[in-house]
Parts: structure tokens; C-alpha cells; sequence
């Protein structure tokens, strides 16, 4: 029983060792302000409006809290909270909510466990001058298109 114990231990450990959940070496910088969360949201809406799709956008700062929300006529209900978690799945693990699809995806079950984590594409750190200033989350699309949203708009970060 001992030895099941210490095996267990191990292969959770090496787990963990997984490239896909080393922290990332981007580091964390100013939280976005208002204005440039504004800004990206409206690249955002004008990528959505321009593939015809109704989402909901949600920008969060560096600890996950909600800076910017907004959301398109007739938009699912449940895409308000699914934006916002993405938003913050993707600030706070520092890397794209699609990691965390993917890894599920392939068979990794043990992302379901981790709190907070949205296997779910759509979720976007922000990036300026190499450090996350926050998040972007898309929702109420497929979570392919909602992932192409939050793209344009984190490109869009100068």
C-alpha cells in the first residue's frame, strides 16, 4: 500500500513537469487601465460584428478582476459568466484557456481539477512590453471563433 502511495505521488508530480503547466516566463505588470480595455473591446465587438457573432467581452485585470464587460444584443445568457471566467482562467494561469482544451482534449482529465481553470478556448492574456497587464475573455460563439475575437484584440495591445 505504501508503494501505491509514493507511485501516485510521483506520476502526479511528473504531471506537473509537463511543459504545459510550467508557469509561463511571462511575468505580471500593471494592471490594464479603463481606457485601454475599453479600446480592445471595441476591437473585439468589431471582430465579432464583422463575422456576424454575438458575444459577450469581458477584459479583466492581473488578479482576474473584472475591469470591462459588454455584450451584444441577444447574446446567450450564459455567455456573461462564461466571458468572465475565461477572462480569468487566462490571467491568472498566465496562458490561453485553448492550453487548457487542448490538454483535456489529449486525454489530460486532471485539468478538470485544477480551480478555476476553463478548458475552454476563448480566454487571452494581455500582453505589453512582455508582461501581462491582464485578460480577455470571448463567449457565445464556438469556442474556435471566440478565440479568434480574443486574438484580435490582444493583438491589438501596443
Amino acid at each position: 500500500m505504501a508503494k501505491l502511495k509514493y507511485l501516485i505521488i510521483i506520476v502526479g508530480l511528473l504531471g506537473f513537469l509537463n511543459p504545459v503547466w510550467a508557469a509561463p516566463a511571462v511575468s505580471y505588470g500593471p494592471d490594464i487601465d479603463l481606457a485601454h480595455a475599453r479600446k480592445l473591446a471595441a476591437v473585439a465587438a468589431a471582430e465579432a460584428e464583422r463575422m456576424k457573432l454575438r458575444v459577450a467581452i469581458a477584459i479583466v485585470d492581473t488578479a482576474g478582476h473584472l475591469v470591462y464587460f459588454e455584450k451584444a444584443d441577444d447574446t446567450q445568457t450564459a455567455s456573461v459568466e462564461v466571458s468572465i471566467a475565461k477572462a480569468r482562467s487566462a490571467s491568472n494561469f498566465r496562458r490561453p484557456t485553448k492550453v487548457f482544451e487542448d490538454a483535456l482534449n489529449g486525454g489530460r482529465t486532471s485539468v478538470l481539477g485544477l480551480p478555476g481553470a476553463v478548458p475552454v478556448e476563448g480566454g487571452v492574456p494581455l500582453v505589453r512590453e512582455g508582461r501581462i497587464i491582464g485578460a480577455i475573455g470571448i463567449s457565445g460563439a464556438s469556442s474556435a471563433e471566440d478565440g479568434l475575437i480574443a486574438a484580435a484584440a490582444a493583438d491589438k495591445i501596443k
